[in-house]
């Protein structure tokens, strides 16, 4: 699975728009759109701040791992 799947089955899995999470990342939702199209790369950065907000791994987000493993 790829990151742009994975970044968008956890956003409708928490039941959150686009634009509520273009809002939590301080980005447009356009700009936001593309990163979950996978049309761009989106930064590590930003990454982390969906990891903390879901409370999954970075692994999860990537595609590495299928089980959600809270941070720790």
């Amino acid at each position: 699975m790829y990151y742009y799947q994975r970044i968008r089955d956890v956003r409708e899995d928490s039941d959150l728009s686009q634009q509520q999470v273009a809002d939590l990342l301080n980005i447009t939702r356009q700009q936001y759109q593309l990163y979950e199209s996978g049309k761009r790369e989106m930064p590590m950065h930003l990454f982390i701040v969906l990891a903390k907000h879901y409370n999954v791994s970075l692994d999860y987000l990537a595609g590495l791992k299928t089980h959600k493993a809270p941070l720790k």
